[in-house]
């Protein structure tokens, strides 16, 4: 099934299109951007602003862990509740708003009945109508992701987000230009004039560089979106960026890679430095321990020594270079080992 593609997740009901509807699609998004910057946009029947504003997650019902939403939150999942059913869908509601918003049919999922909690993504369609659906996108709104793009035309790049509609990314919010068929790390946003959701791959403009709520030590989630001559910049959590070392990693980084890290120091200036690894004491004292049974191994001697290369002392014990560095230092101010040229030896 085809998917149709507009300036922002927008686009027609959902059914079969053909190669020529998807042209069609195409001069539809190009229309409908370039009347977008012309201010020209048709308003929604809803109140938009009450919408986009609304960010509270708190809830009055629940129901199979299910919890219903006082207010819907465009370009991000919701809990509704099903209010009515017609023949093309169901009509959904959260607990104090009135306004009732269309899931259509081909979404519905089996034995759907009036009263049901459903989990559901919010946005506009091509109509500037409220619209839901129960499939979950590779991202949603205030969120960072590395997509990929299906699709460029004059007015900007569409990207796979997971939806029947692909995601919209203007040129004028491109970090560099973008081309079919590769992957980019993106901050999804709700474009204040019109409602639609975007894309921008100019991360800087959407994070924090500096930090009073993070600490030393604190674990967080991490996706790299950027290198440097020093190394790579991180997304800490969904809102600020800090920085990987190059110099305290055990091989290269790629773009869009994503994992768990920790803040290794919150700098004078409130900037965020990061590390693979807990810097703890128990880890330094794991990995001389693990030095010790690897030399015991291997006869009392091993050619790993502080002279190796980055990928060999990795593939033995994970970790950085620097890291072994300073393990073989301690075990050698404990008198536990000798650093020779070309061996390390047990004492």
């Amino acid at each position: 099934m085809s998917k149709s593609h507009y300036g922002g997740i927008k686009g027609k009901k959902p059914s079969d299109t053909s190669s020529a509807d998807k042209q069609n699609d195409h001069e539809a998004s190009d229309h409908e951007t370039i009347s977008h910057e012309q201010d020209d946009y048709k308003k929604a029947d809803y109140k938009q602003a009450d919408y986009k504003q609304a960010d509270s997650e708190e809830t009055v019902i629940e129901d199979d862990n299910l919890h219903l939403f006082k207010r819907v939150r465009i370009g991000r999942t919701n809990v509704l509740s099903v209010v009515k059913r017609l023949p093309f869908g169901a009509y959904l509601s959260a607990s104090s708003q009135s306004d009732e918003i269309l899931l259509p049919k081909r979404y519905e999922p089996e034995n759907c009945k009036v009263d049901d909690l459903l989990k559901v993504f919010i946005y506009y369609d091509s109509e500037d109508r409220i619209i839901a659906t129960t499939e979950i996108p590779l991202a949603q709104v205030d969120e960072c992701a590395f997509l990929k793009v299906v699709d460029v035309n004059k007015v900007g790049a569409f990207m796979d987000i997971g939806l029947m509609k692909d995601l919209f990314v203007p040129y004028a919010e491109q970090d560099v230009k973008m081309e079919k068929g590769k992957s980019y790390v993106v901050r999804v946003y709700l474009d204040e004039h019109s409602g639609r959701i975007m894309a921008s791959s100019k991360l800087d403009k959407f994070l924090l560089e500096e930090s009073h709520s993070h600490q030393a030590e604190q674990a967080v989630d991490l996706m790299v979106y950027a290198e440097t001559e020093l190394g790579y910049k991180a997304v800490v959590g969904t809102t600020y960026v800090g920085l990987l070392y190059k110099s305290e990693l055990p091989q290269p980084l790629n773009i869009g890679d994503k994992f768990k890290g920790y803040i290794k120091t919150v700098r004078a200036d409130n900037k965020l430095d990061l590390s693979l690894n807990l810097p703890s004491e128990k880890t330094r004292s794991d990995l001389a321990n693990q030095i010790l049974d690897h030399i015991k191994e291997q006869g009392g001697s091993s050619s790993l020594t502080d002279k190796s290369s980055p990928d060999d002392i990795y593939a033995q014990f994970r970790v950085s270079k620097k890291a072994y560095k300073k393990a073989l230092g301690a075990l050698y101010k404990r008198r536990l080992i000798l650093i020779e040229k070309d061996s390390i030896k047990l004492v």
